[in-house]
């Protein structure tokens, strides 16, 4: 289950006390339809049998109880004779299943409520040798109360000793989860009819695949706010996880993104006005918490979060509340220097935090409408950039935008030539290309950086970037999403009337191609250069998520490689090898990664508050060795502590390295015009 998808699944609905939740009329309308678009239209081919039936059966318990804290084996064999039988209780309308199983669901959590209440009246040991693994997700159900009994004594020993960990005292600690638990079984009343059919048509539309998901008229609203960020918040995209609310995605230009204090993976566990005032939010529904972050442009939001992997410890942030503005988002350049030869070069770096354009205006007719690619062709006719030897477009973090400007922005680099191609569930092909007939910006060397956060329209420029010859990518693996959505609005198929508002599905269409063939789904774009990082390829962006369409080739494009890299790109790669192994500051930065990588494998963590406490203490040495080091390798002052440390004041040793490896491929470009010239005197 992925997090996206547990988003919509995890929003505890009425207390075992409240009426039993129905179907109302308007959701036995929906759910054929919901289906019908799904098995028609979904880029995979996948019909609503009883395969599908049975498999959507373990998604559906999967995706209300992720970490099996609820559920028992017993549980699921109790329904299992209704599994294969799903579909075609789709396809008639009925919901019974969907609703029982919540009903069964809302049982558990009160009974697990008041059982974790009660071991707080107890004391508990934190001077045992026993260990919990807080990462259930890939775990078995529970096979007996007494079995779950064992794993939530454990689970609350851990609650209790990561805020310890934090500096607070047991009383307060007490209190504090007392107050927990007792939230997850109360904020079931708010839950009503719409959030199950959500929650099961999201479980339908995830065995497509991870980007398809059913919205309630309320999500859908939420979803509208956030593609139009009138709101003020922090610029993050957020789902649930079971009792947690988990961030999944910043926003490039954002609070959160610009603070460098959160990243995707990291769970809110509580959400304050004021720094003594911060409310614990673990099993409050994800509108709540939402709605606890949002407020006035200016003011400040306080955030409890817990850091994915690591040692469990919770940490305090600070975060002034903004809008999203295209400014933020908007391209901007700086020049670095590097010397090669006895010569000082100047490379040029544009940062592109998205793809985006300002459509409003140019639907309007204005000229001068901000867009990735205008901005960018300013600043390479700007004099900052006019006198570069070699160019860097960073899109680490970028997580897409608008697909015409990535293709639109190839022009500038590239003659005229196809760039994407699109694959739809109909079997149509579309070859894009910039049909602007904007005239080439810049010829000379050329680079790309990414990373795991680099997806879609960053994907598409950097594939047609290296897939050409044109530039050397640098980087990691980028994030792999390749496909493309639609939102359907399902009151046009005659779903409820007037007086009601219906939901809306999203689902996949379409493909990203290569022009060379290959999808940029799942595998993304594989750098030429690798650089230090602290995900693994197969932990981090598609290739992580359930139910991921595949790659796969279809034939290539109709186009010609430029080929300017490929007679140096042996050459580069041996001298980046050579800086990796020697240089001090990339081999801390390949430290800092290597420790990050170990705190999130090494997921089980110990129950006894010493060895907790030490386990703490040595990771917090080894980072702060780490970051030291890179200090060191550019003669910056030295941290006495981790809490000194300030993101924005630390060097971006990876991009150095890209100015770096520019260096070389602009010393090797001019050799080779310079040999180029020797040889026509020569024949003249």
């Amino acid at each position: 289950m992925t997090a996206t998808l547990a988003a919509l699944l995890i929003m505890p609905s009425t207390a075992i006390s409240i009426e039993r939740l129905s179907p109302e009329p308007v959701h036995t309308q929906a759910g054929p339809v919901v289906g019908q678009l799904l098995s028609r239209y979904h880029y995979r081919d996948q019909s609503l049998d009883e395969e599908l039936s049975r498999k959507v059966y373990d998604a559906y318990f999967e995706a209300l109880d992720p970490e099996r804290y609820y559920f028992l084996e017993e549980d699921l064999m109790e329904f299992r004779h209704r599994d294969d039988s799903l579909a075609q209780e789709l396809r008639s309308g009925r919901l019974d299943t969907a609703f029982d199983i919540f009903a069964r669901y809302r049982q558990r959590v009160e009974q697990r409520s008041d059982f974790a209440r009660d071991i707080l009246d107890t004391s508990l040991d934190f001077t045992t040798d026993e260990t919990f693994d807080p990462d259930r997700r890939e775990a078995g159900w529970a096979e007996s109360r007494q079995e779950l009994d064992e794993i939530w004594r454990k689970r609350i020993a851990h609650d209790a000793l990561t805020q310890m960990m934090s500096g607070r005292q047991w009383d307060e600690v007490r209190e504090s989860l007392q107050g927990r638990y007792q939230r997850v079984a109360t904020n079931l009343e708010q839950y009503d009819a719409e959030d199950v059919f959500q929650a099961y048509m999201s479980t339908w539309a995830g065995q497509f695949d991870p980007h398809s998901s059913y919205m309630s008229p309320r999500r859908s609203e939420n979803f509208d706010i956030n593609m139009r960020l009138s709101l003020e918040g922090i610029g993050a995209m957020l789902s649930s996880e079971g009792d947690f609310v988990e961030v999944v995605e910043l926003i490039s230009g954002g609070p959160a993104a610009n603070s460098g204090q959160i990243s995707s993976g990291d769970r809110i566990v509580g959400v304050g006005q004021e720094a003594d005032g911060i409310e614990d939010v673990v099993g409050r529904r994800l509108s709540d918490v939402v709605d606890l972050i949002r407020g006035p442009k200016g003011s400040t939001v306080y955030l409890r979060i817990l850091p994915d992997g690591g040692d469990g410890r919770e940490r305090t942030i600070a975060l002034e509340r903004n809008t999203v503005e295209l400014e933020e988002q908007a391209a901007q350049a700086e020049v670095r220097e590097v010397e090669r030869e006895g010569e000082t070069l100047n490379i040029g770096v544009i940062t592109l935090p998205a793809f985006y354009a300002d459509f409003e205006a140019a639907s309007a007719g204005d000229e001068d409408y901000r867009s990735t690619t205008e901005d960018v062709r300013r600043l390479l006719e700007s004099d900052k950039l006019a006198e570069i030897d070699g160019l860097i477009i960073d899109l680490r973090g970028n997580s897409g935008g608008s697909l015409e400007e990535a293709v639109r922005l190839t022009s500038l680099f590239l003659n005229d030539g196809p760039v994407v191609q699109v694959n739809r569930s109909n079997g149509r092909r579309e070859v894009l290309r910039d049909t602007s007939g904007q005239a080439l910006r810049y010829t000379g060397p050329l680079g790309v950086m990414v990373d795991h956060g680099s997806a879609s329209a960053s994907e598409i420029f950097a594939a047609a970037v290296q897939d050409y010859g044109r530039g050397v990518i640098m980087g990691n693996q980028t994030f792999g999403k390749g496909t493309v959505q639609s939102l359907v609005g399902l009151d046009r198929f005659g779903v409820g009337d007037a007086n009601t508002t219906t939901g809306r599905l999203k689902l996949t269409i379409a493909k990203f191609y290569r022009v060379n063939g290959e999808s940029t789904q799942l595998e993304g774009v594989t750098p030429d250069l690798a650089l230090p990082s602290p995900f693994t390829s197969d932990e981090s962006g598609e290739r992580a998520a359930d139910r991921a369409l595949p790659w796969n080739t279809i034939s290539a494009a109709d186009y010609r490689r430029v080929g300017t890299l490929d007679a140096h790109l042996d050459e580069l790669r041996v001298r980046h090898l050579d800086r990796l192994s020697t240089e001090p500051a990339l081999i801390s930065v390949a430290r800092e990664a290597e420790l990050l990588r170990e705190e999130r494998r090494e997921t089980e963590v110990s129950l006894n508050e010493e060895v907790r406490r030490a386990t703490m203490e040595a990771r917090d040495q080894a980072r702060l060795e780490a970051t030291n080091a890179r200090l060191a390798a550019y003669g910056r002052p030295l941290l006495e502590s981790l809490e000194d440390k300030d993101r924005d004041e630390l060097p971006d040793v990876l991009l150095d390295e890209g100015v770096e490896v520019l260096g070389d491929l602009a010393v090797l470009m001019a050799s080779d015009r310079s040999l180029l010239k020797a040889q026509g005197a020569a024949a003249n």
